[in-house]
């Protein structure tokens, strides 16, 4: 029973790294296709994508809603002149009353009393200057909105034309890639075939050394070019905000 569980542990670790060795060869085989553009998302989504990620945008976006909630405010000023005032007093206040009977000289009374006054007014004011700047105040408030809206425009079409480029820069750096990847597999079954003729003395020292200089610089060009568009392809990853998960 022990040996059989055994089996079945390795068989499935087997299993696992026999799938993930395929998947890997799967992803490495798209890399080495000629039509890349059939494993990257469509080029409307990634610049989609780029908008939706670019802090700069967001930024500006957000700034042009300070600014409408400004105009909201601005607008609504006017209601600052309008409001009601309240008094209310508590406490002993002095009352004085005047005798003036007939035939009598007018005599004074005082007296303290407790009591609550109160008193409710509405009132408007009307300041001048308010009046007169209200209108360019509110079309400095359109005009400041008008001009974040343009920013946010002006960011959204740079970006966009950043994409294409990489876009394009990335698909023809896979193209050279793969023109360079067929060479320095050609040059590498050549060298191969030099080293044995070399051996078997069928080749001469110096045909074996051109040979094997050539093979060096394809390998040379071979790696530069995947370095470019190693460069290239996590460029466009960063700016679109997407992992195309291809492994170079």
């Amino acid at each position: 029973m022990k040996y059989g569980f055994h089996i079945w542990l390795l068989t499935a670790i087997l299993f696992t790294l026999h799938c993930s060795s395929i998947a890997q060869e799967r992803k490495l085989g798209e890399m080495q296709k000629d039509n890349i553009e059939s494993v990257l998302p469509p080029l409307e989504v990634l610049i989609d994508s780029a908008i939706a990620h670019n802090p700069g945008i967001r930024s500006a976006d957000l700034q042009t809603k300070v600014m409408q909630y400004k105009l909201n405010v601005d607008k609504s000023s006017w209601t600052k002149n309008l409001g009601l005032q309240t008094d209310v007093r508590y406490g002993t206040f002095d009352t004085f009353s005047t005798n003036t009977s007939a035939g009598q000289n007018p005599s004074t009374q005082a007296t303290q009393n407790s009591q609550l006054n109160y008193g409710v007014g509405a009132f408007v004011k009307i300041p001048i200057f308010d009046a007169i700047s209200r209108k360019y105040m509110l079309k400095s408030d359109q005009l400041a909105i008008e001009q974040t809206i343009n920013q946010s425009e002006v960011q959204r079409n740079d970006l966009r034309q950043m994409v294409i480029k990489l876009y394009n820069d990335f698909i023809l750096k896979h193209k050279l890639f793969v023109i360079k990847m067929k060479y320095a597999e050609t040059i590498k079954i050549n060298m191969q075939l030099a080293e044995k003729e070399f051996q078997n003395g069928v080749m001469n020292l110096d045909n074996y050394t051109r040979v094997c200089d050539t093979y060096a610089r394809s390998e040379a060009d071979f790696e530069s070019v995947k370095m470019d568009l190693k460069t290239a392809y996590m460029t466009l990853e960063v700016v679109v905000g997407i992992k195309f998960n291809i492994i170079l």
